[in-house]
């Protein structure tokens, strides 16, 4: 199953404005039934093949999926397209350019709104309203307004993760720490206490490149945000400068080494006791018990420490969605409808072996046999009441974004202050604005 690599910030929205794009074909309401129709979607009468881009093709779930909808729906045949889940936004916007996308889509949930604010995804509110298998009110709100744009849905989420803390059990006892950190000040005391630069061993991970979506939780913690209700930046805010300092300020117990790596890079440090700490998405779980058996029992997980406005997270999520040039649109719903079966869900996320993903279902995700199957996951799947979507409507968002993560970066390396960072960063979100 895939791992997901990085939450890296691409800002698809400005790729897609430097190519022209403004929409690949036929409208944004959608084509060959996305914008019509009533009734249950019907196999095509003659057979037709539809391509599906996907980094989880070559899995063994995939696999098995393809063959019983095939032998299911005998007119419909599935081209698997294997990219890689980093360049999967790249990719996408080229061939969006050149009018020659994949009929059907496996994306980080994060890019539907750039793709559909530019008429690149079909419209599926028409298929969902014909659907006995998708309920749009049982996905859970944060994944929803992911696969959302301008009211309506242009993606179904099936996969989803939120972001926890591990942290390594033998390291806290040799420090003499009895359990987790729950808030600030325990976090960055057990930080100092587990830095000791002699050993080449340091309290946790940060991680330049990835700066801003891990800044995040401790931005909300303390009551900022990153936009107000018009749109305007307000990552400068006096709130956001103090869970800034205090962000950045955790860089001093962070292992340098693996500063200008990314959090799946910096796995490795953490496997080989490099660090006592690790920020993560419920990927990470995962990893570890396919790539570091030996540390099996020396690691655990546990919420993130509560800032002074209570519990935050950042969630992340991957969607299945459907190209508005396509005329096969029917029978690329009918395979995306037929992933998000219950039953297909599940075995996209947990009950895939060393896949440590949640699934997008309020019915999935409380679920008994979610804990039952993978009992590391209770906590990320608790803390789904914690989430944020750290993903904004604005359509300059991603490039505000990515300013933000450089500067942040920056200031990481303490090559300018974390006021210079801020004020840096809104100076570019404004006039990317204007």
């Amino acid at each position: 199953m895939k791992k997901r690599l990085t939450r890296t910030l691409v800002p698809i929205a400005a790729v897609l404005t430097a190519v022209g794009l403004t929409a690949c074909g036929g409208t944004s309401s959608g084509t060959n039934g996305g914008g019509g129709g009533t009734g249950p979607v019907a196999d095509p009468k003659e057979t037709v093949t539809i391509s599906f881009a996907s980094w989880v093709g070559s899995s063994n779930e995939m696999k098995k999926l393809k063959a019983d909808f095939e032998k299911a729906h005998p007119t419909i045949k599935i081209e698997l397209r294997d990219v890689p889940a980093e360049s999967m936004g790249q990719t996408l916007t080229t061939q969006i350019a050149g009018n020659n996308p994949p009929d059907v889509a496996y994306i980080d949930a994060s890019s539907v709104a750039a793709f559909a604010s530019r008429g690149a995804l079909t419209n599926l509110d028409n298929y969902i309203s014909r659907s006995d298998v998708i309920k749009p009110d049982d996905y859970v709100d944060v994944f929803k307004t992911f696969a959302s744009y301008d009211n309506s849905m242009y993606a179904l989420p099936i996969d989803g993760e939120s972001t926890g803390l591990f942290y390594r059990t033998d390291l806290f006892e040799a420090a003499g720490i009895a359990g987790p950190p729950t808030t600030w000040d325990e976090f960055e005391a057990d930080a100092k206490k587990l830095t000791d630069p002699a050993n080449k061993q340091y309290g946790l991970a940060m991680f330049a490149p990835e700066s801003a979506y891990y800044w995040y939780p401790f931005l909300w913690q303390n009551g900022g945000d990153v936009l107000d209700t018009d749109g305007k930046p307000v990552f400068d805010s006096p709130k956001a400068q103090e869970a800034a300092e205090y962000y950045v300020g955790l860089t001093k117990y962070a292992a340098p080494d693996y500063l200008n790596s990314n959090s799946y890079d910096g796995r490795l440090g953490f496997f080989q006791g490099q660090m006592g700490m690790y920020i993560a998405g419920s990927w990470f779980a995962g990893v570890l018990k396919e790539e570091a058996p030996d540390i099996e029992g020396k690691w655990a997980t546990a919420p993130l420490p509560e800032g002074p406005a209570g519990c935050a997270t950042t969630v992340a999520s991957d969607s299945l969605v459907l190209f508005d040039h396509s005329k096969n649109n029917d029978a690329g719903w009918k395979w995306i409808e037929y992933l998000s079966q219950p039953e297909n869900m599940a075995t996209l996320t947990y009950t895939a072996p060393n896949s440590t993903l949640l699934p997008t279902t309020k019915t999935l995700l409380e679920s008994p046999d979610l804990e039952k199957v993978k009992p590391q996951l209770k906590g990320f799947a608790d803390a789904m009441q914690c989430g944020i979507s750290n993903v904004q409507t604005s359509e300059v968002w991603p490039q505000m974004e990515e300013a933000l993560n450089n500067q942040l970066g920056a200031a990481m390396y303490g090559d300018i202050s974390v006021q210079e960072a801020l004020a840096n960063a809104k100076a570019e979100a404004e006039k990317l604005l204007k």
